[in-house]
């Protein structure tokens, strides 16, 4: 355990470090400060970078996440810069932020009903060609009963109104 903690390693070094210098070599001691303040400006000049870099790396990557995410609508022209934003809406009257848990899950309905219509439409067009097929089968069938003269029974006579 002493290993995956920082400060006990680093006490660690320093007293096997200490035990090896021996305890009244100076010289020894202000090698082992310089090398320690040395890692210590290493360590804070990693810190200043991460911060730096870290926040634009972190927008960046959770915009492309969010940007995945979204549905492709064809009447929507995507936005300039990728995601949350602050939108005003003409018909409400105000503005829609689009951070709330609420208006994630009503998009994300809106966009289940959009797929779902999607598949809808195209599985009718598909089947467009079947359906024309047999509506020109019963109206062919329709017009060669139209034009036969054989007797009909009188079960399937219309009733003349006296």
């Amino acid at each position: 355990m002493a290993l995956n903690d920082p400060t006990k390693t680093l006490e660690t070094r320093v007293e096997i470090r200490s035990s090896e210098c021996g305890s009244g070599e100076p010289e020894c001691e202000e090698e082992e400060l310089e090398k320690l303040e040395s890692d210590v400006k290493q360590m804070a000049q990693r810190i200043l970078d991460y911060r730096a870099t870290l926040p634009d790396q972190l927008k960046n990557t959770f915009a492309l996440i969010l940007s995945a995410q979204r549905p492709a609508l064809p009447g929507i022209e995507p936005q300039s810069e990728p995601g949350p934003s602050l939108d005003h809406n003409p018909d409400s009257g105000g503005h829609v932020e689009s951070k709330g848990t609420t208006l994630v899950g009503e998009e994300q309905k809106t966009a289940d009903k959009i797929c779902l219509l999607k598949d809808k439409i195209s599985s009718n067009i598909s089947a467009m060609p079947i359906v024309l097929k047999r509506m020109k089968e019963c109206i062919s069938k329709i017009d060669k009963l139209d034009s036969y003269n054989g007797i009909i029974h009188p079960a399937f006579k219309k009733k003349k109104p006296s």
